[in-house]
């Protein structure tokens, strides 16, 4: 199922605010460099989460999930004066990469990049955090929303992506990654400690604050 063609994409696209030139380079280098250029969030998807953070000016930002930096650097348009994004990834192939993005644009000082694995990292992190985004590999998605939600300030907000899954979680795939999301969104609606709300963007949004 596509969620959005090319056509509409382009229309979004054009009617929000532009990428930077910084974040047109992280995304054209992803493109010709990376194997999987679409697990990079992209202008649109992007310029929804720093709209975001924009709306929270978090304090202190938990990404799980760096891939190039795109989204990190999207993120990081919101901190509040003082803020700090912490940033996780177990991709050190890219890390020289993304630490030369993240020396080019005017968070460098704030921006915490950390190689290794999340479920490990996480609870080692000061709190409270006020914003989360969990994009990473699918599997743990249940395991790094507990975490994050534990580390969140009351009214914070945590954003998972890829919830929609190209439309599979309303299909009748069986495959492993599309029942692992479907149930996680399942308890997710029954998740009581959160306000909850799903938007339809891209591959699926799932917007949580913490009650």
């Amino acid at each position: 199922m596509d969620m959005f063609d090319d056509l509409l994409t382009s229309y979004l696209e054009k009617t929000c605010d532009a990428e930077s030139a910084l974040l047109q380079h992280i995304h054209r280098e992803t493109y010709v460099k990376e194997t999987k250029p679409h697990m990079l969030s992209g202008h649109y998807q992007g310029r929804l989460l720093a709209f975001l953070s924009k709306l929270v000016s978090p304090h202190r930002i938990l990404e799980i999930g760096t891939f190039t930096g795109y989204s990190t650097l999207c993120l990081a348009e919101g901190l509040a004066p003082g803020g700090e994004i912490h940033t996780i990834d177990n991709n050190i192939e890219l890390e020289d990469r993304v630490r030369g993005y993240f020396g080019a644009s005017e968070w460098h000082h704030a921006i915490n990049y950390h190689i290794g694995d999340a479920v490990t990292i996480i609870p080692q992190l000061e709190g409270p955090f006020d914003l989360a985004f969990v994009d990473a590999d699918k599997k743990n998605n249940g395991r790094y929303y507990e975490l994050a939600l534990e580390k969140m300030r009351k009214g914070g907000v945590i954003i998972i992506d890829n919830v929609l899954w190209k439309g599979k979680v309303i299909a009748d795939a069986t495959d492993s990654q599309t029942l692992q999301i479907a149930a996680l969104n399942k308890q997710l609606t029954t998740d009581n400690r959160v306000d909850k709300l799903i938007l339809p963007i891209r591959d699926g949004v799932y917007l949580l604050r913490k009650r």
